[in-house]
């Protein structure tokens, strides 16, 4: 039985409370958090007691931490946590600065921790079943990657200005995607964005629409369509072309009844958001999790993985903003 201490008791460290008070070998002991109401009641509910997140992590009790504060802390926690001997799973990003995010490998690395980073989408089924497809040769040569990712209504501007932006806030996670199912990087990135769901968001120096394209070994590619809105839910789609067919994985729906008469057919709409399309990527995140401290397997993301990510953000935003194709070899020092 693993003792676990969460560190911030907001939206998703409320959704990481449940799984870990769920799984049969990981026991929720404490939780941190800046607002203390919220550590409280979060600790109640879960039978924990509140503490402080430096309490926690000088605590050798405790095995693991998990990180879901605020990006700002995640290096700074992450680091403190594995000095003091324990494992970390860290929401992502690592930060919003790539090279604050390679320091902190560079300090992690030496105290030989378990460390993963919260890129819970590969833990779908659906996306998972489509990743093993592909590896086994189901399509062929894999040319040709399509990914949509679309939030059902954009975020506060307020929360925009602390963001990172919207290709290392939101495309993150598509970017990892695409690295993970090719297995590599991207030579050269190309971004377009642009505001047109709420001018705001544009006035606080972000975009709430965009296309990047990833360009890999072997003249393979990616296209990752992202937007703050889609009237009719939270819309996450993969295709993918290969040499041989086509692999998609459609979105999931509120439920599978489908009415079909005379005058057409009719289905559910798509999950709402990623708390409902995501719950159980979230329950086997946390089982990989426990496994990979265990060691009864390697943990599925790493904080390499996460640099990763962060290095095709950076690629893209810079793009974008001067209108051209990025070497990522070249331009993204790491």
């Amino acid at each position: 039985m693993l003792k676990i201490g969460l560190l911030g008791a907001g939206r998703i460290g409320q959704v990481h409370a449940v799984n870990i008070v769920a799984h049969p070998q990981s026991e929720l002991v404490a939780v941190s958090d800046k607002f203390d109401d919220a550590a409280q009641n979060l600790a109640r509910a879960h039978g924990a007691v509140v503490r402080t997140s430096e309490e926690i992590i000088a605590d050798p009790a405790i095995d693991a931490v998990l990180i879901a504060t605020s990006t700002d802390t995640h290096a700074d926690l992450m680091e403190a946590a594995t000095a003091a001997g324990k494992a970390v799973l860290c929401e992502k990003p690592v930060d919003l600065d790539l090279k604050r995010a390679v320091d902190c490998l560079a300090r992690c690395k030496p105290h030989g921790k378990p460390v993963m980073v919260g890129f819970n989408r590969r833990f779908d089924p659906n996306f998972n079943s489509l990743k093993s497809a592909f590896d086994k040769g189901e399509i062929g040569k894999g040319e040709l990657l399509s990914i949509t990712s679309f939030d059902p209504a954009p975020p506060p501007v307020s929360y925009v200005k602390v963001s990172g932006g919207i290709f290392r806030d939101m495309a993150i996670h598509d970017f990892d995607m695409a690295c993970w199912i090719y297995g590599e990087l991207p030579q050269k990135v190309t971004a377009i964005g642009s505001s047109i769901v709420d001018p705001e968001i544009g006035k606080a120096g972000d975009f709430d629409t965009a296309i990047t394209t990833l360009e890999f070994s072997g003249g393979r590619m990616a296209v990752i369509k992202n937007s703050r809105r889609a009237a009719y839910g939270y819309d996450q789609r993969i295709e993918f072309l290969g040499s041989d067919g086509l692999l998609v994985a459609h979105n999931v729906l509120e439920n599978t009844v489908e009415i079909i008469t005379r005058a057409g057919a009719t289905k559910a709409k798509p999950e709402h958001f990623f708390l409902e399309r995501y719950a159980k990527a979230y329950q086997i995140e946390w089982n990989n999790f426990i496994e990979g401290v265990e060691g009864a397997t390697e943990l599925a993301v790493t904080l390499q993985d996460g640099i990763n990510a962060l290095i095709v953000a950076e690629a893209a935003a810079l793009s974008a903003r001067e209108g051209r194709t990025v070497d990522v070899a070249k331009e993204i020092p790491v």
